[in-house]
């Protein structure tokens, strides 16, 4: 390890192994990445199946907790967030979903200029290696491997497909495509039945690279500042204190908790906060933290007739079968992550694009896995995912190993509560479709006297979850509370630039692997080039008469 480097990352996370490797892709260029966790080799993260374990072990994952959340019976919200070489792509699901077109428009309507959805897509494209082919919208020789798992061997995906159509919503030969909206099948990062995270897919590549340095189980305490020209990092590393100085940039990819928080330690941010928590302000930056978002979800549970679901394969018999097949050939239900099927749609007429998404999985348990229901069910994973609540982030001191706190201010907006009565009624209406006839015995949960608003309300305050997306709490834009400008520099600092999941201005309407790939892909454009690939040109499909009807099938519902 050297004392000086070009450019220095800080996170192995979705962006920042994408980041070092086109970094470093010029000889050229001595790059450092440095990451608080370890090697990703594990089985528990490799399998696609074992989705519920890194995720939920101190080894792999940050376990952060939100302050008692006022709108959900004040509840602690568990936080995860990725501590391992491929940061949260390592433990994460692994579904693949880009957002809408006109989510990324947003965003640029909201100063980040240059990052509509026609800008955005080639970098969608050179990210991804689809399993069908490329085309104007998908990617075929990108580093990051894109399938369906299995296949939808399992009948009930195809069921839930059908059971949107029937219920007037359309299908969808890509969501990822022209058309986002409608029933499909779901995609995955997973290639050759591995988990095909950040880092297997841009880190370990550049790894063969001499000009590629990276360093585990390093502590990032904060950056180094000469005024406002950010110049280098202090980190702990084998209990020592180490100071590295770039000569050309610093890059945070620490994610939307640990990027804020490490501006925040360094003495960018709220000065009033920073005051107030006993940290030398040195640059007054008030929406450092500030804007953060996260998508809301719960389990819509149904007992199911044939014993075909996931629930007969939990005993310790099965679970073996499963992992010795994958083991010996990287097959079966150990390389799938089990959701097959999905759906967007619009909650409402007068709603413009989809704002509530549906994972299909052919089992009733907990995404944990820590509880399943005892026979045979399956279940939906939906929610209102444009939400208007808006939370935060903040040191709470000036010690590196102090958490911050987070507070999401989860359902705090009213139409995010009417939102999600409007995913129970709409999804009871779903699954009462002819094509779940053979397989539907009931409601497990919320159950069928969970009806009134105020009913709904109480079951969903008790019972949702995250769904592992906090997002937005260093902002792309220009007005007062942008935290980075449009080419993700630090606004009043130079030699600094913040790139990940925490710069989007809103969060779009999906999982957030995918964005922030993208993200990450076309930042790197701007670091080494200064500017980005040209637009792409192409047609994007919705629903014409959004304004008077909620689905095509129906004129006024």
């Amino acid at each position: 390890m050297n004392s000086q480097y070009d450019y220095i990352i800080v996170g192995a996370g979705s962006a920042g192994c994408v980041l070092a490797n086109r970094l470093s892709e010029d000889s050229e260029n001595k790059v450092l990445l440095v990451e608080t966790g370890g090697s990703d080799k594990s089985i528990f993260i490799q399998m696609p199946t074992a989705l519920s374990i890194p995720m939920n072990t101190k080894k792999y994952a940050w376990q952060f907790e939100t302050e008692p959340e006022p709108y959900l019976d004040n509840r602690k919200m568990h936080c995860p967030r990725g501590k391992v070489l491929g940061g949260s792509s390592s433990i994460n699901g692994m579904v693949y979903v880009r957002g809408h077109a006109q989510d990324f428009d947003q965003w640029a309507e909201q100063g980040a200029n240059g990052w509509d959805y026609q800008h955005c897509l080639p970098y969608f494209k050179k990210a991804e290696s689809w399993a069908f082919g490329g085309d104007d919208y998908r990617g075929a020789q990108g580093p990051l491997g894109v399938n369906n798992g299995n296949q939808m061997k399992n009948p009930l995906y195809k069921a839930f497909i059908e059971a949107g159509q029937q219920a007037g919503y359309e299908f969808t030969k890509d969501y990822n495509g022209a058309q986002q909206e409608g029933f499909g099948a779901m995609h995955m990062t997973v290639k050759d039945g591995r988990r095909w995270s950040t880092a297997n897919a841009y880190l370990r590549p550049a790894m063969r690279r001499r000009n590629l340095t990276v360093v585990t189980h390093a502590l990032v305490h904060r950056v180094m500042l000469d005024g406002k020209k950010a110049t280098g990092i202090v980190f702990e590393h084998q209990g020592k204190a180490i100071s590295v100085t770039a000569t050309k940039e610093i890059i945070l990819s620490a994610g939307s908790i640990g990027s804020p928080h490490l501006l925040q330690l360094s003495g960018i941010g709220n000065a009033e906060h920073l005051t107030a928590v006993g940290i030398e302000v040195k640059h007054d930056l008030p929406g450092v933290g500030e804007n953060l978002q996260d998508h809301l979800e719960f389990y819509f549970q149904f007992k199911c007739k044939q014993p075909i679901t996931l629930n007969g394969k939990l005993n310790l018999f099965s679970k073996g079968l499963i992992g010795a097949q994958w083991l010996l050939f990287k097959t079966g239900l150990g390389a799938t992550n089990h959701f097959e099927s999905c759906g967007f749609i619009r909650s409402k007429a007068g709603v413009a694009w989809p704002d509530l998404q549906y994972h299909f999985l052919p089992a009733a348990m907990r995404y944990d896995g820590r509880a399943a229901f005892n026979g045979h069910g399956f279940q939906v994973h939906i929610g209102h995912n444009k939400p208007q609540s808006r939370g935060f982030v903040r040191a709470k001191s000036s010690d590196p190993m102090h958490a911050p706190l987070i507070q999401f201010n989860y359902l705090q907006a009213a139409a995010d509560r009417e939102g999600f009565r409007d995913c129970v009624r709409l999804t009871r209406e779903i699954i009462a479709q002819p094509a779940f006839d053979d397989y539907r015995d009931g409601e497990i949960q919320p159950g069928e006297h969970v009806r009134s608003d105020e009913q709904i309300d109480a079951f969903i305050r008790s019972h949702v979850e995250s769904a592992y997306h906090p997002s937005c709490s260093c902002k792309m834009g220009e007005d007062d509370m942008a935290v980075v400008d449009s080419h993700t520099r630090v606004r009043g600092i130079t030699g600094l630039r913040v790139v990940d999941s925490s710069i989007f201005p809103t969060i779009p309407n999906g999982n957030l692997n995918a964005p922030t790939i993208m993200v990450a892909e076309r930042a790197a454009d701007l670091i080494l080039r200064g500017h980005a690939m040209p637009p792409a040109n192409v047609p994007v499909k919705g629903d014409s008469k959004w304004q008077q009807r909620q689905r095509r099938g129906s004129a006024n519902s």
